[in-house]
């Protein structure tokens, strides 16, 4: 289901999203909402990725448990030459 939803645009953006939407062969309203999708995967990806961020340090105050840089480091190289290691638990 989709609906409508107004926007209000000061005149430079809408000027700038008819001349890219001429440039492109796109019309203001498909470039719109390209804009505003690629905006919200990309806020949701971060809010994801923080979220995750913060249940793995949760973990780490509760049990302390963390991959030294020296195993990280050399699991790292391992893989720039092409050795497929699981990551170090």
């Amino acid at each position: 289901m989709t609906t409508t939803q107004g926007v209000k645009l000061d005149d430079d953006i809408k000027q700038r999203l008819k001349v890219l939407g001429e440039i492109r062969n796109r019309s203001p309203h498909w470039l719109m909402r390209t804009a505003i999708q690629l905006y919200l995967e990309r806020e949701e990806a971060y809010e994801r990725e923080k979220r995750e961020d913060m249940e793995r340090w949760q973990e780490y105050q509760l049990t302390g448990h963390a991959i030294s840089h020296d195993v990280a480091t050399a699991w790292l190289d391992n893989l720039a030459e092409g050795e497929g290691d699981s990551c170090p638990k």
